[in-house]
C-alpha cells in the first residue's frame, strides 16, 4: 500500500474554480481552516477563457467580503439589456425597474481574484492533483486522496467534504444512486460562440429573436467582443468562414432602425451545448455538493456562475454554524435553501431560452406565440419587472 502524507483540516474542498475558492475565502474568514485540491493547474484555470454577468449580490460577495474590488473598477455595469424582436430594440431598465445592475466580468477574472486573495491570505490550495478520490463520505472523517503536483500520495482527512469539482464531478458519482435524483434536460440546439476583435456594438447585451434563429451580442473588453448565434449541437465550426459567421450574425439583428455589428478579425468559435442537471439532495453524509457539481442551466439567463458563488455564501454560513454548535444536523438546511434558488434559476433560464430560441420544428404558430409572449413581456411593467428582478438576482436567502 502506497504511503500517503495525511494533512487534517476542518473542511476538505475538491474543486478549485470559483465556488470552491469563495467557499475556503469565507471559511477563513469565519476562523475554519480548509485545504482545496484541484486537478487543474493554476495557470490552466487562468487561461480557460469563459464569460461572466455577475448579479448584484455576486458582486457584493466579491468586494464585501474582501476578495477584490476589481470587479467595481474593471469591470462594465449595466442597467438593462434589449430583447430585439420583428426587427426592433427594446430596452429592459433593470435600474428603473428593480433598482439594480449586473457587471459583465468574465468567470476568468473571478477566478484569479479568488486564486490571488487566496494566495495572499496563506491558504492551503494544492493546484495540478491527480487520481483524486473521496473516501469515508458517511463517517466523522471523511477523507480525499489523491497525487500532488509533485508525485507525492496526499491525503486530507476533514470533519466535512464538499465536492465542488464541476459538471462531471466525481464526488456526485460516489453518492451511491438509490441516495440521489438526478434530473436532467438536453435541448435541441447550441451557441455557436465567438471571440472577435472589434468596437462594442452596443452599450449592453442584445438578446435576439429572428427568424433565423438567436442571437446574443455580448462583450468583452473596448476592443475584444463576444457574440452567439443558435445553431445545431453538432456544428461543425470548421465549415463556418469568418464571412460566413459575420453574414449570419448581421442576419440575425437586422430590422428597420439599420443595425450593424462591429466586424473584427475572429480569434476564437466554439459550440456550446446546452443542457439542464440538478441532482438532488445537495448532502450525503459529511460531504455537500456545490456549484456546476450539483446543477447547471443553460447560460441563457446567466444563472451558472451566480449560483456556484450563491452556494458558497449559504454553505459557509451553516458549516460556520455547524462547527461552531457542534451540531453536523445545521447542514440539514442546506439543500432546501441552496435548491430553493436552484429551481428558480432553472425556470428563468428555461423561460428565457424557450422564448427567444427557434425550436427545430417549429411551426408559424410556435413562432408568433414566442413574438406574443416577447411582446407581453416589453409591454407590460410587470412582465418587465420579472425579467429584471431575475436577471439581477433574487435577495440572498
Amino acid at each position: 500500500m502506497t504511503q500517503r502524507s495525511v494533512t487534517r483540516t476542518t473542511v476538505g474542498i475538491v474543486g478549485g474554480g470559483p465556488a470552491g475558492l469563495m467557499l475556503s475565502h469565507l471559511l477563513a474568514r469565519a476562523g475554519i481552516d480548509s485545504v482545496v485540491v484541484e486537478r487543474r493547474t493554476r495557470r490552466e484555470i487562468e487561461e480557460t477563457v469563459r464569460a461572466g454577468i455577475l448579479e448584484r449580490d455576486s458582486v457584493r460577495l466579491l468586494v464585501d467580503s474582501g476578495v477584490s474590488d476589481r470587479v467595481l473598477r474593471e469591470g462594465h455595469e449595466h442597467r438593462g439589456i434589449d430583447l430585439r424582436f420583428g426587427g426592433t430594440s427594446h430596452r429592459i431598465d433593470f435600474q428603473g425597474l428593480v433598482g439594480a445592475s449586473t457587471w459583465l466580468y468574465p468567470q476568468t477574472a473571478v477566478f484569479v481574484d479568488l486564486a490571488e486573495a487566496r494566495e495572499r491570505d496563506g491558504a492551503d490550495v494544492r493546484y495540478g492533483c491527480a487520481d483524486t478520490a473521496v473516501v469515508d463520505l458517511t463517517s466523522d472523517r471523511p477523507g480525499i486522496r489523491f497525487t500532488d503536483a509533485d508525485g507525492v500520495g496526499q491525503e486530507v482527512r476533514c470533519d466535512f467534504l464538499v465536492g465542488a469539482d464541476g459538471s462531471r464531478s466525481m464526488c456526485r458519482q460516489e453518492v451511491p444512486e438509490p441516495e440521489r435524483r438526478q434530473f436532467f434536460r438536453e435541448y435541441p440546439f447550441a451557441w455557436f460562440g465567438i471571440l472577435a476583435e472589434a468596437p462594442p456594438s452596443a452599450p449592453e447585451l442584445i438578446y435576439s429573436h429572428s427568424a433565423r434563429g438567436f442571437a446574443l451580442i455580448s462583450q468583452r473588453t473596448e476592443t475584444v467582443q463576444r457574440m452567439y448565434f443558435q445553431c445545431d449541437p453538432e456544428e461543425d465550426v470548421d465549415a463556418w468562414s469568418e464571412d460566413r459567421i459575420w453574414e449570419e450574425l448581421q442576419a440575425r439583428v437586422a430590422g428597420e432602425d439599420g443595425l450593424r455589428l462591429n466586424e473584427g478579425l475572429i480569434v476564437d468559435k466554439t459550440v456550446l451545448r446546452f443542457r439542464s442537471f440538478v441532482c438532488e439532495p445537495m448532502r450525503y453524509g459529511n460531504m455537500l455538493l456545490a456549484g456546476d457539481a450539483a446543477h447547471t442551466v443553460p447560460p441563457t439567463g446567466a444563472k451558472g456562475l451566480n449560483l456556484a458563488l450563491a452556494d458558497a455564501r449559504v454553505l459557509a454560513e451553516l458549516l460556520e454554524r455547524a462547527v461552531r454548535k457542534n451540531d453536523p444536523d445545521v447542514l440539514d438546511e442546506y439543500s432546501p435553501r441552496a435548491l430553493a434558488r436552484v429551481w428558480k434559476a432553472q425556470h428563468f433560464s428555461y423561460w428565457m431560452t424557450s422564448m427567444l430560441h427557434r425550436l427545430p420544428e417549429a411551426s408559424d404558430f410556435d413562432v408568433r406565440r414566442q413574438l406574443g409572449e416577447l411582446s407581453s413581456v416589453v409591454e407590460s411593467r410587470a412582465g418587465s419587472t420579472y425579467l429584471a428582478e431575475a436577471y439581477t438576482g433574487w435577495p440572498s436567502l
